[in-house]
């Protein structure tokens, strides 16, 4: 039988100190779970990704400085997965004496339920085992959390009916913190808490302590304090007050992915893609990372607010939305697998607008205007890696290798369905004269299905560069020459 089962079999307090068990804080035990993780090179953190050389050493440092914990960033900054990843860092199970509301140590009881009970019965105390993922408690801070909620408060009834003075510990009904004793206790958006809410965390952070109603109760509390923050609140919520700041140990700041390769890996992580539409799609490594960058486009762009962030969870539910526009599309045509293509990253514009705040101009552009604008900018930079720069052509003024293309378009129109079955897709790319050859010289080694794929690219990136004209028709995109493009908008106004 290993220890940890050994301890588990464990009922009761004398059982437990035969076994030789010591407490610890819970601070010291994720100090020293920490420091044997190190010494093996074991993870730490599982599943954070991009903070490896930045978040992540700097929580590190405060976990093994015992100290509370501030993680401040925009939305989106996996601040709250990272707080509960650090159930990793607490024994399996701890002993509490059993039927306590405050999760008693057996050997150090702080409640009068738990003193009393051991005073009472000994070494004959029954204890239980509190697992580690029980030991995670989380609130989200909002305007309307009271006093009562985080600490607790007098319970007139039950001091009425045990005939108890307001100041004996059991005529208090005890809040989050008090319950939270031995455990990781998290409050997110920090600044959304009230100032004389927050005031009342002055005692537990400093002294360990807690006062209910200006009574004299000495509850030395063991808990694991984390918070999270975001510094546009500071502004347009609230703040966290200057003395409850200056409590809280280590502030570390997190940010966004700082590369495409950190950025996909969390997508694939974070993504709720089933199984049946992993068969019937397929997501090129070109497409992928468009879809990516949209992201960082978005970041950088002048109609979306910088100071609010954009959310990692834009490029996550973008992913799962471009799933589906193909799986859809394979549904409509009875198709088994579809391949995605550039026109369905327009099928993505619902996850972009809900997950960016608009400044005035990006108010006036509109919603769908500003996603669009962002899919056109990914293209745009997307397409001179791959196909010949249209600027640099005009500039060195040697010959242009989409002139084939630009005069096809000059008498043909070319219409695409967004659910336009694959062989009709295909077909049509087909019939404009030069985009085949084009792929096969600056992609020689394209298979048949990224063919495809960059000759649909070359039409978008075409367009955005303004030698051929693109017009959204809701259902369909319609490419036509430039000229013939100016002349039907003409006739329209007139």
């Amino acid at each position: 039988m290993t220890k940890k089962n050994k301890l588990k079999a464990i009922t009761t307090l004398g059982e437990l100190k035969a076994q030789g068990y010591t407490s610890r804080s819970v601070r010291d035990e994720m100090r020293e779970n920490l420091v044997a993780k190190l010494k093996k090179g074991d993870p730490v953190f599982e599943g954070v990704i991009g903070y490896e050389d930045s978040v992540i050493p700097d929580l590190q440092r405060a976990i093994l400085s015992r100290h509370s914990i501030n993680l401040l960033g925009l939305r989106g900054q996996a601040k709250t997965r990272i707080a509960r990843t650090m159930t990793s860092l607490l024994d399996p199970f701890i002993p509490v004496i059993e039927g306590s509301e405050l999760n008693d140590d057996p050997l150090n009881p702080v409640s009068f339920f738990g003193i009393n009970r051991v005073r009472e019965m000994g070494d004959d105390t029954p204890i239980s085992w509190l697992a580690a993922e029980d030991r995670y408690v989380e609130k989200l801070a909002t305007p309307d959390v009271t006093v009562a909620d985080l600490i607790g408060d007098v319970d007139p009834i039950r001091a009425a009916n045990l005939r108890l003075d307001y100041s004996d510990q059991r005529a208090i009904h005890f809040g989050l913190v008090p319950r939270s004793n031995r455990c990781i206790f998290v409050i997110n958006e920090l600044p959304d808490l009230q100032a004389r809410i927050q005031v009342s965390l002055f005692n537990i952070l400093q002294e360990g302590d807690i006062q209910i109603r200006g009574f004299l109760l000495r509850l030395k509390l063991d808990v694991a304090f984390v918070f999270t923050a975001n510094p546009e609140d500071y502004t347009n919520r609230g703040a966290i007050i200057t003395p409850l700041k200056d409590r809280i140990q280590s502030q570390i700041l997190t940010h966004y992915p700082r590369s495409i390769e950190q950025s996909l890996e969390i997508s694939r992580q974070e993504s709720r893609i089933l199984p049946e539409q992993q068969q019937a799609v397929i997501l090129s490594p070109l497409l992928e990372e468009m879809l990516e960058l949209i992201g960082f486009e978005a970041r950088e762009s002048e109609f979306i607010d910088a100071r609010s962030g954009v959310s990692a969870r834009l490029s996550i539910t973008a992913r799962e939305n471009l799933y589906s526009t193909g799986e859809r599309r394979a549904l409509i045509n009875k198709e088994k697998a579809v391949q995605l293509r550039v026109s369905d990253l327009f099928g993505v514009v619902p996850a972009i607008i809900g997950k960016v705040e608009l400044v005035y101009e990006g108010e006036q552009e509109g919603a769908r205007n500003v996603a669009m604008h962002l899919i056109n900018k990914v293209t745009r930079k997307k397409f001179p890696q791959i196909f010949p720069d249209p600027e640099a052509l005009k500039r060195k003024k040697i010959e242009n290798p989409y002139l084939r293309i630009v005069e096809w378009f000059s008498r043909h129109e070319l219409e695409l369905a967004m659910d336009e079955p694959e062989r009709e897709f295909r077909n049509k790319l087909d019939a404009v004269d030069g985009l085949r050859e084009l792929v096969k010289k600056y992609s020689p080694n394209s298979t048949a299905e990224e063919s495809y794929l960059l000759m649909e690219l070359a039409l978008h990136g075409l367009s955005v560069y303004s030698l051929i004209t693109r017009h959204d028709m809701g259902s369909a995109l319609s490419f036509t020459d430039v000229l013939n493009s100016i002349f039907s908008d003409q006739d329209e106004e007139e």
